[in-house]
């Protein structure tokens, strides 16, 4: 039986003359569990938007559970039936008060008030808020709004649920529990899910999987079936998993490993196989491709300082304990941590958005705050990229938004232009949405705009919070390879905070781990992912490529583990057979 049904699916937003989706024909089945999966710019969250009633279609129909989106009369009728997790979670935060909030939606449908404290409290418990239901959703981090816009959600026990890009700014922990949860109520509760997602790994959990591609179906199939076809993926700026990718490479090498493995099991299975079949011995060569670690002067530092939220009123929150690092110049430092452990604070604290509780910021051995009429100069040399893009957008156009910030530094029009027009070009950022307004851009566009406004700056040290959420995998790379071309370009500082392990791993010299608002670890990439229990004590994980190497160890096959990503794998497991 169909739950939703969208026919020759036609829209395009005001004032543009291209459909955003063009003819879409899609069915999803009631008690389903499906991934959607595409570029950015492709039509997912339009798409989402259209199943749900938020908008309502140029052409052809959408019916959920029989009801004609378009039909106002049944408006009410159809947000019972059918929810919605937005990429921002402040966009459905409506309470001040983290319990008040989860409560809302189920207060609106009139349950007894036996019942709504049965749900908040299991929908709390669900995604790991149960401790901050009585703390002010205004100061929990954007991960912590995320969890509680889901709970809010989950109280209401629509009969399908729609999540947009939802544990994209999650820890890892996070990811994995409400993963969970999205599983458990689609087989316990018979939800029926779509969710929209640039993480391969969790549309991999899916039954089935849609690719978009320029508002049109590309791919329909099993996460099977889907992800046999990297090639076809990568042609579409998207990915496999990372053991998938690894075996596909092999392949294309002369191997011939089954098509379609996603998950690191199945893999090491296959690979165990191919090896026993050869009679190969351990790999014990552990010679590392990086450079030995050198570090450098440092150009920032945080010398004991400590943050608080709310002091002096009852939601006081410590987001930084006696925080004693240093940031050493020209590096790329990835900081990790799980959700809330202090790391969006950390990073207004060091270009002077927000002032230490206790302790120094020092640029160059010098307090940011000692002269507080410098603090301008201090943030023209240390750019901060929000973790959320649409709080640094504020102008009529694109164009203009890049150009604020040399307007601001007193350059000529003509520097100006160079530089909007050479920051625009880095971040990808085509003419076509030069001269649209910041706020009509999808999702990764708007963060490729506000990374772009920062960059035309030309900081010294770039602090970028969650710099590839909502972009695809492609996106991704071309912006990670745009931020090292311009570290080795300006040899400046770049702090990633992230919560993908595979790109701190990938694009980082050193990685800094926040837990509950203290250092954690600091170390090399091999210091840091060589403690895996420690990582997990903190709700953090080790890349996919990582934890297969890790259990090649366990089989016996290799002493090798400080692996992290795939190109190196694919190096390491070719010389794995090698070893006869």
């Amino acid at each position: 039986m169909n739950f939703i049904e969208a026919e020759n699916l036609t829209f395009r937003y005001h004032g543009s003359d291209e459909p955003v989706l063009n003819g879409l024909h899609l069915t999803i089945e009631k008690g389903s569990y499906t991934a959607i999966l595409g570029h950015n710019g492709s039509g997912k969250s339009t798409l989402a938007r259209l199943l749900c009633g938020l908008l309502t279609p140029d052409e052809g129909t959408v019916r959920v559970a029989g009801i004609d989106t378009s039909d106002e009369e049944r408006f009410y009728d159809l947000r019972e039936k059918c929810a919605m997790i937005f990429q921002n979670p402040d966009n459905q935060l409506v309470a001040g008060i983290v319990e008040e909030d989860v409560a809302f939606a189920p207060e609106n449908l009139g349950l007894p008030r036996e019942e709504i404290r049965r749900r908040v409290d299991e929908a709390l418990s669900v995604v790991g808020m149960t401790d901050y239901a009585l703390h002010a959703t205004a100061k929990l981090s954007g991960g912590q709004k995320q969890r509680v816009a889901i709970a809010g959600v989950l109280a209401m026990r629509p009969d399908c649920i729609i999540f947009d890009e939802a544990t994209s700014m999650l820890d890892p922990t996070g990811r994995k529990e409400i993963m969970a949860a999205i599983k458990r109520l689609n087989e316990t509760y018979g939800i029926t899910v779509l969710t929209i997602t640039h993480y391969m790994n969790e549309a991999v959990e899916a039954d089935r999987v849609v690719v978009l591609n320029h508002g049109q179906i590309y791919m329909d199939g099993t996460p099977k079936e889907i992800f046999s076809r990297v090639d076809e993926l990568k042609e579409v700026s998207l990915s496999a998993p990372q053991v998938t990718e690894l075996l596909h490479l092999l392949n294309k090498d002369g191997f011939s490993f089954p098509k379609g493995l996603l998950h690191t099991d199945e893999a090491a299975d296959a690979l165990q196989a191919e090896w026993n079949a050869r009679g190969c011995k351990p790999l014990t060569d552990l010679t590392h491709e990086r450079a030995p670690y050198t570090p450098n002067p440092p150009v920032l530092e945080l010398k004991d300082v400590s943050f608080v939220y709310g002091e002096g009123t009852p939601y006081r929150k410590v987001a930084l304990d006696h925080v004693n690092v240093a940031f050493p110049k020209g590096e790329i430092i990835g900081v990790i941590g799980h959700t809330g452990s202090g790391k969006s604070t950390m990073a207004s604290l060091l270009n002077g958005l927000l002032k230490p509780s206790e302790g120094t910021v020092l640029l160059d051995g010098k307090d940011i705050h000692a002269d507080p009429k410098k603090l301008r100069t201090v943030r023209s040399r240390v750019g901060l990229v929000f973790q959320y893009p649409e709080y640094q957008l504020f102008e009529e156009t694109t164009a203009a938004d890049i150009a604020f910030g040399p307007k601001n530094m007193g350059l000529s029009a003509e520097d100006i232009d160079a530089r909007v027009k050479k920051a625009a070009a880095f971040c990808g950022i085509h003419d076509s949405a030069m001269t649209r307004s910041p706020f009509d851009l999808s999702g990764g566009q708007k963060r490729r705009a506000a990374i772009a406004g920062i960059l035309a700056m030309e900081p010294e040290v770039l602090v970028l919070d969650e710099p590839a959420a909502g972009l695809d995998p492609m996106g991704r790379e071309e912006i990670f390879s745009g931020l090292v071309e311009y570290r080795n370009a300006r040899g400046a500082t770049l702090l990633l905070i992230s919560h993908s392990m595979e790109e701190v791993a990938r694009y980082a010299d050193r990685i800094l781990v926040l837990k509950d608002g203290k250092v954690f670890l600091y170390g090399t990439v091999e210091e840091v992912f060589g403690r895996a229990d420690d990582l997990s004590a903190a709700s953090l994980d080790l890349p996919q490529i990582t934890k297969l190497f890790l259990e090649l160890k366990k089989r016996g096959m290799t002493d090798a583990s400080d692996v992290y990503t795939v190109p190196y794998a694919k190096r390491r497991t070719e010389k794995l057979y090698d070893e006869k």
